[in-house]
């Protein structure tokens, strides 16, 4: 298990204000609001999550499901769970950032990445505490070590919970730069509140019903 100190330069974040915790109400309330909404929407989505493992199962081989690990909190590995939207052997050459249009993903894999259904079952993540609602995307192992001997200071996202959505997802989509991700996860980091939590979320909607940053 990885340690707090798996990036570099910890011990000093808090006095450069890169990063004050946040205090007070805000935490709890978010925490409690993130429990009701999970439990919520997957008690409302699983007519729609059963049609999809059936819709995926008649057209490809191989699991409904498929676990991935990712980065948590202060460095910690977890497991995230999402429906498959690609082949089975989308990975047979090693781990492969995700491209527009990519060809790998299958056509229910398609539509369930453009409508976000795909994304549902990390809410189990949520319940269970590794992730937030609001937050940073997490990231794989490979590309977070990738990615911070890149980037100064990239690492810094670990200070927080990963999120489900969060301001880069709706604010770019997956046509911009890790770099740019992480310059909008900081903009977050910094200034997070429950006012723009709300914000992130009906903006998260909005991203949802209109497909924009599918791939």
């Amino acid at each position: 298990m990885r340690s707090k100190a798996v990036y570099e330069g910890d011990a000093h974040l808090l006095s450069e204000g890169v990063y004050q915790p946040p205090s007070g109400w805000y935490p709890i309330a978010k925490r409690v609001f993130e429990i009701i909404f999970s439990i919520t929407f997957l008690i409302l989505t699983l007519p729609v999550l059963v049609l999809t493992a059936i819709a995926i199962k008649l057209e490809s081989k191989g699991p409904v499901f498929y676990k991935q690990e990712r980065v948590g909190l202060h460095g910690k590995p977890f497991y995230i769970v999402k429906l498959r939207s690609m082949r089975v052997d989308a990975e047979k050459n090693g781990p492969q950032w995700a491209s527009k249009n990519d060809p790998r993903v299958t056509r229910v894999g398609r539509f369930i990445r453009k409508t976000r259904i795909d994304e549902i079952p990390q809410l189990i993540s949520v319940l269970k505490g590794d992730m937030s609602l609001i937050g940073p995307r997490p990231e794989r192992p490979m590309f977070t070590e990738k990615f911070a001997a890149e980037i100064p200071g990239f690492k810094n996202r670990l200070l927080v919970k990963p999120g489900l959505t969060g301001w880069a997802q709706v604010n770019g989509g997956y046509d911009m730069t890790p770099k740019e991700k992480f310059e909008l996860d900081m903009y977050y980091i910094k200034r997070q509140s429950f006012a723009l939590d709300m914000r992130i979320l009906l903006r998260t909607v909005w991203v949802v019903l209109t497909g924009n940053g599918a791939r």
